[in-house]
């Protein structure tokens, strides 16, 4: 049986700022120019960008967004549970795993400008996905507001922050 330190020997992955591990393997070679981009973009992108990401049961994928569409690919562990909250406030949970009859599905698209965080759904697991950005990831295309900031904003889902959420940045 494989285990999350297999996975994060194999391929090489480290820890990421939002929580959980990963390692892009793939960046396009083509570029967007900014007069293609949606607003928001500074500069040029790429057209796309691949990571491995892994969670444990020990580590949580903190709420963000991000200006791109962000497509997850389920491989290998536990499902995850990926909390998304709307720009209009309105929050949803989906599934991401192999079991149909559960209501998982294995591959799910967060919509840009969306807040989401995500989590194993079972002890003592790990999950591991694939994770496309289009156009690619860039840092300064990452937010990741406080516990605090996010509350302000939905008050109405505090028990929803609090649970996916850091105090610091």
């Amino acid at each position: 049986m494989v285990t999350s330190t297999d996975w994060i020997q194999a391929l090489g992955l480290i820890p990421h700022p939002e929580g959980g591990f990963y390692r892009e393997f793939h960046r396009s070679a083509h570029v967007l120019q900014q007069k293609s981009l949606p607003p928001g973009f500074t500069g040029k992108r790429e057209l796309g960008s691949v990571i491995h990401y892994m969670l444990t049961s020990e580590t949580f994928s903190a709420f963000h967004r991000l200006h791109s569409d962000e497509i997850w690919h389920f491989h290998d562990g536990s499902p995850f549970l990926i909390h998304i909250i709307d720009p209009e406030g309105i929050y949803r949970k989906i599934r991401l795993g192999r079991n149909i009859h559960l209501g998982e599905v294995p591959c799910f698209v967060v919509p840009a400008g969306h807040f989401f965080g995500a989590e194993v759904s079972e002890e003592n697991s790990f999950a591991l996905a694939s994770c496309t950005v289009m156009p690619a990831f860039r840092f300064d295309d990452f937010e990741m507001p406080t516990r605090d900031e996010l509350i302000s904003i939905f008050p109405h889902l505090i028990n929803e922050i609090m649970h996916l959420s850091r105090n610091g940045r």
